[in-house]
């Protein structure tokens, strides 16, 4: 069954007031999408023999698709959660996000999949076959999650800004921060541009960025185990 959203207070946006900065949702869905695509390209590579794959490498990752499904489905649950009964209260119960919430539906069991296959080549230190079977996984993932994006910016983003309050906003952002900024902040400032990391560090205090600092020299510790140093992000 589709995911219920409950409903919430909010205070629509007046017409003058500043609109919600998108730059972090926008941020997050380009770093899912970009690392389903290179998790396959790898994936497809150990099966090749093009790229050898030690048990520790194969530990890492799984390790690293299992925390990138976590990351999505924690995504779509602030969605459900606070994001939607935030737009429907400032909108009207007019508006339908029936399919964007069946999407979500349909996408978990997904997830669930991908997280078993990771386990398996974790097992089997490194399996060539299981390897296949995970390429095909994360590319056919990364296909019904373009879509998924690409109506969600379309039909809701416009909604954001229209009707969203600043404050409002926040609530969802805090949501979605909550537990994940050691995996997801460092990964979402890695695909931003450099007028949109400077525009992220103007929103940041100075202990955030202090942090931020210290996650990604982690991250890219983490992310050279699974990639290797070509393939760590800038």
């Amino acid at each position: 069954m589709p995911t219920t959203t409950t409903t919430t207070s909010a205070s629509p946006r007046r017409a003058g007031d500043p609109a919600p900065d998108l730059l972090g949702i926008t941020a997050a869905h380009r770093v899912m999408l970009a690392d389903l695509l290179r998790l396959s390209d790898l994936a497809a590579a150990v099966r090749d023999r093009d790229v050898i794959c030690t048990p520790g490498r194969a530990r890492s990752i799984s390790r690293y698709i299992e925390s990138l499904c976590d990351s999505i489905h924690h995504h779509h649950t602030t969605e459900d959660a606070a994001l939607w009964p935030v737009i429907q209260a400032s909108v009207g119960d007019h508006v339908d996000l029936s399919e964007l919430i069946e999407d979500h539906t349909a996408l978990a069991p997904r997830l669930d999949q991908l997280r078993a296959r990771a386990a398996a080549f974790r097992l089997s230190m490194g399996d060539r076959h299981i390897a296949g079977l995970m390429a095909i996984e994360l590319t056919e993932l990364a296909a019904l999650l373009t879509e998924h994006i690409n109506d969600e910016e379309m039909e809701v983003f416009p909604l954001i800004t229209e009707h969203v309050s600043v404050a409002d906003w926040a609530t969802v952002e805090k949501a979605a921060r909550a537990g994940r900024m050691s995996f997801d902040a460092p990964r979402a400032a890695a695909v931003m541009t450099d007028d949109e990391r400077a525009e992220s560090a103007q929103h940041n205090g100075i202990g955030l960025r202090i942090l931020l600092v210290g996650l990604t020299a982690l991250y890219r510790r983490r992310e050279r185990a699974v990639f290797g140093a070509a393939g760590v992000s800038r």
